[in-house]
């Protein structure tokens, strides 16, 4: 800067406060045209002046460097002029840099204000959504509710206007409104509960003065019996004389003498099983005894019975012989031939329930057959899904692991079939009963396997050996088929019942439902593609029971496919899933559905309850209904969908997701109520 510019350079002037104020006052207005100013000019025509400025800037400071590196003095002046000239364009730029700075400012103010008006909105939409939310519930609860007078019995309508006095009936009033009317019948029921509450209070009079006069009777019966204690240890040589008390057992005893040996030794055993340890049992023989007599006659009589025979060989010579036919006929039936007299076993169970097992002895064959009865305490509900868990021919079917009763357990029957054209002892199974393995055992008899042997001699250390676990097995079958037709005619109707030792397996509230519970057959539980692993494991045989479910909840279905063990419940069902939901899905493509079929398969001791556990399957069919609300409640939802959920959260979950797999938390912890992972 030269000398002569600063000469020119005016002295510091010191202002006061009113010169401050005033100068202040003066930028203010400034700076507010200028925010009014802004409003009126174009950014485009500023950002263009805004170059041109810029380019002038730059060619006025080269010519100025230009003049500068020349060095002549002339041109000082030409200089002076042109750094006037930079600095008006220096005041332009920031100007414009003004301008901008106060464009900036009314664009952030604007998007904050659009996005406060946003949130408003956003905030008022929410509340609407909570408020329609709220209100659907309570319009849910109206529908729901379910009013005490409901469950009350009340007499029909037209014996309500026959029996009921008109000041109580208004019949006038009360047939135009049916608020009014319920109103009356409800007056009418209590009038009728108070006469009865008074006729009950005199019916409780009478009977304490009958149970006083039978007090009284009681204690004069009481007094006669040391008398007849007396009087019967007096007679204990009579009867003693008379065989009064054994004449049963003597006559049992009697007519055990001509059974065959196996049939012998069950009845033996039996008998002392149900003397020393089970009361419930009962032994009897049944048959013709006179029969049984003449198979077991003298040397001399059978000789005799010989001539007599060859005599009548003699004199039916000239008759015409039979056919081939006839002949094999008449083999078979003596080959297939019973013994005459049968041991019957009656196992009582809980409630007077029992079951009537009738043993037979196959003379030529020499094995034990078994015919079975089954007499409920009550009588049963029919339920269309129970029809094969009473049937005589398949309720001890596996009694024992394998053991389904179809074939003849000795080997040397292959060879006698053979000779006769008999394929299979199955096809005469009706008839004669089944040999199952057990009741071999149960008779003494032992063969051994894979080869012909001659008669086996009977043992009694096996028969005592198998009594007691086959008796209490065939009573744990006999409770447990009857508490599954219970179940099943309430899974027929919708309703699982679970008992109230295991109300603390599941929540209070659980939404999925039962919708249908039906039988099945083997071949359609092959042919379902999420039993594919059960199958190849050999849980499932032909031995076994089928059956299928569907639980729902919403839009979501739940088929399922049930194994049933005749072992049950020592044995668990077996449950195959597949949910209908946004697409198939099954253990194979859902991990998910894996965890939840083990849950119920796997952890199934959780669920067996008081012991021996007959509730297990409702138990697990309600598992099954809480473990879909776990899945579909946890479930992501689609936020981009306006209004409510389909399946609201109403579970407490720790942890909705776990691992890699994504597993959701279907383990329920009691008494805290709320669901985690294993």
């Amino acid at each position: 800067m030269s000398s002569d510019s600063l000469k020119k350079r005016k002295p510091k002037v010191i202002r006061s406060e009113e010169g401050k104020r005033s100068r202040h006052e003066e930028q203010e207005g400034r700076y507010y045209s200028e925010e009014a100013e802004v409003d009126t000019r174009d950014p485009k025509e500023d950002y263009q002046l805004y170059k041109d400025t810029c380019l002038d800037l730059q060619r006025l400071m080269a010519e100025i460097h230009d003049l500068k590196s020349k060095g002549n003095k002339d041109s000082a002046a030409e200089i002076e002029e042109k750094k006037i000239q930079s600095c008006v364009h220096f005041m332009t730029l920031k100007k414009l840099n003004r301008l901008a700075h106060i464009r900036l400012k009314k664009a952030r103010d604007q998007t904050h204000e659009a996005k406060l008006k946003v949130d408003a909105y956003h905030l008022q939409l929410q509340n609407l959504l909570y408020e329609v939310m709220h209100l659907q519930k309570e319009i849910t609860k109206c529908l729901e509710f379910k009013s005490k007078h409901e469950e009350i019995d009340l007499v029909s309508i037209e014996e309500f206007y026959r029996d009921a006095p008109a000041t109580v009936s208004k019949q006038d009033i009360t047939s135009v409104d049916p608020h009014k009317q319920t109103l009356a019948r409800l007056d009418w029921e209590l009038e009728q509960r108070k006469r009865l509450a008074e006729k009950y209070k005199e019916c409780l009079a009478n009977k304490e003065k009958i149970l006083k006069d039978i007090e009284v009777k009681k204690e004069y019966l009481s007094s006669l019996q040391p008398q007849l204690r007396n009087i019967m240890q007096a007679s204990l040589p009579v009867q003693e004389y008379l065989s009064m008390p054994y004449d049963c057992m003597h006559k049992q005893y009697e007519t055990a003498r001509h059974l065959p040996a196996p049939l012998y030794v069950l009845f033996v055993q039996a008998s002392a099983y149900s003397q020393a340890c089970d009361r419930k049992l009962v032994v009897s023989i049944e048959g013709n005894v006179e029969e049984a007599r003449a198979l077991f006659k003298s040397p001399e009589d059978s000789q005799d019975d010989e001539s007599d025979s060859d005599a009548e060989e003699e004199q039916t010579t000239k008759r015409r012989r039979p056919t081939l036919g006839v002949q094999l006929d008449d083999k078979r039936k003596e080959m297939l031939k019973r013994h005459p007299l049968c041991v019957s076993l009656t196992v009582k169970c809980k409630y007077g329930s029992s079951l009537n097992l009738m043993f037979c002895f196959l003379m030529n064959l020499n094995i034990l057959t078994v015919k079975v009865k089954v007499v409920p305490a009550v009588e049963l509900s029919t339920a269309i899904c129970a029809g094969d868990l009473l049937n005589p021919d398949l309720i001890l079917s596996c009694l024992y692991p394998g053991d389904d009763g179809k074939t003849t357990p000795n080997p040397a029957n292959r060879y006698q079939f053979d000779k006769i054209g008999i394929l299979s002892l199955n096809d005469y199974i009706t008839e004669l009963g089944h040999p199952y393995k057990w009741v071999q055992a149960m008779g003494g008899l032992n063969f051994p396997t894979d080869q012909p042997q001659h008669a086996a001699v009977p043992d009694n250390a096996l028969s005592a050996s198998h009594m007691e676990k086959s008796i209490n097995l065939l009573r744990t079958r006999l409770l447990s088929r009857l508490s599954l037709h219970r179940q099943f005619a309430s899974l027929e109707h919708g309703s699982i019942p679970v008992s109230l030792e295991c109300q603390n397996l599941f929540p209070t509230k659980i939404v999925s439902r039962l919708t249908r519970w039906s039988v099945t057959t083997y071949e359609d539980y092959l042919a379902l593609p999420y039993t594919k692993d059960v199958v190849e494991c050999g849980l499932a045989l032909e031995t076994h029971q089928y059956y299928s479910l569907l639980i729902e909840r919403g839009t979501a279905k739940l088929q399922g496919a049930v194994v049933i063990n005749p072992g049950y419940c020592a044995i668990p069902p077996v449950f195959s899933l597949c949910l209908n939901w946004k697409g198939e899905r099954w253990s194979s493509n859902d991990d998910n559905i894996r965890v939840m079929e083990s849950e119920v398969n796997v952890f199934y001791r959780e669920l067996c309850g008081p012991t021996p556990g007959f509730q297990l399957l409702t138990n697990q069919i309600q598992r099954l209904c809480m473990l879909l609300d776990v899945y579909l409640e946890t479930e992501r939802h689609d936020n981009s969908v306006e209004g409510p959920r389909e399946f609201p959260p109403e579970k407490i979950c720790l942890r909705l997701l776990r691992g890699p797999s994504r597993t959701k938390p279907f383990k329920f912890n009691y008494p805290q109520g709320f669901f985690s992972h294993r």
